[in-house]
């Protein structure tokens, strides 16, 4: 399965960069605007599609405080006031080591799970250079509610971790689409017919509406075979509003969860039968060290 994974991945690239060389011969590359290659910033507004990390990363020096929230399913009905008396969040913080290294932490209500990450920026796309952006994403996660009640779990059994290669581009200013090759491990499954290696491929992409608001959408696709027939692959739609230091997301998806281990892994909801959280993230943005000036 790995193999299939980087034969796709490197297929991908070597058809973009053989259709930009195609197309520089056709217009040719004479002149200096051409001939620059400078690098390509803010292909999503934040780190965060809507619930599969970005290629972006937090700048150096900055800590973002991210506010993560779902309510219950619109379908539960007016004793639920369709969702709105449930409620689920996570509470999170990131912060950029280094232009290309950041690294983050949060805490959720659900499955009471603590999550650590970083993400590291291999390359950057470049305006007539390289087609893409290429990160990597690698996660640890502690479940420290028991959903096994009738069985011994060991801290060990608690543990789940995550690995991602996130591949994005800016098509144009209105338009950036990216893939993620996902592998996700848990130590402990419900289940012995389901896998404790789990692949999936997640997509999403973004389309500028204005200058401050943007339309989002994700997709994750679990290959066969590997997880229970009662979970769905996730999807979300949503909206990016950026308001200053803030960007808020407003969103509707069938993942409860907002740790790669739940929503690629575990998802139970259907969103074709009304299984819809509405949600939003909150993303605030602090300058703890300032860059040195050039002098």
């Amino acid at each position: 399965m790995n193999k299939i994974l980087t034969i796709a991945i490197a297929f991908m690239c070597s058809i973009a960069i053989h259709g930009q060389d195609l197309l520089s011969s056709v217009l040719g590359d004479s002149t200096a605007e051409s001939m620059t290659k400078d690098p390509v910033f803010a292909t999503f507004k934040t780190t965060r599609i809507v619930n599969l990390p970005s290629i972006e990363n937090t700048a150096a020096g900055v800590f973002d405080f991210k506010i993560s929230h779902r309510f219950g399913f619109l379908n539960s009905g007016s004793k639920e006031f369709f969702g709105l008396d449930q409620a689920y969040i996570r509470l999170g913080g990131e912060y950029g080591i280094t232009p290309a290294l950041m690294v983050g932490v949060g805490r959720s209500s659900y499955q009471k799970v603590i999550d650590g990450y970083a993400k590291l920026r291999l390359i950057r796309q470049k305006t007539n250079g390289f087609p893409f952006t290429v990160s990597l994403f690698g996660g640890t996660y502690l479940q420290t509610l028991n959903t096994n009640p009738d069985r011994q779990v060991l801290f060990t059994d608690k543990l789940s971790f995550v690995s991602q290669l996130l591949i994005g581009t800016k098509i144009s200013d209105a338009l950036s689409l990216q893939v993620s090759p996902t592998l996700v491990h848990r130590n402990l499954t419900a289940t012995t017919a389901e896998k404790n290696d789990v692949y999936a491929i997640g997509a999403g992409g973004r389309i500028k509406l204005t200058k401050r608001i943007s339309f989002n959408g994700e997709y994750i696709y679990v290959l066969p075979n590997q997880i229970s027939t009662d979970f769905k692959n996730s999807l979300s739609l949503g909206f990016d509003i950026e308001t200053g230091g803030h960007v808020f997301q407003l969103h509707l998806t069938n993942s409860t969860s907002m740790i790669e281990k739940g929503f690629v892994a575990e998802n139970a909801g259907d969103f074709g039968k009304g299984d819809i959280h509405f949600g939003f993230n909150i993303s605030r943005v602090f300058t703890i060290v300032r860059p040195k000036e050039k002098k």
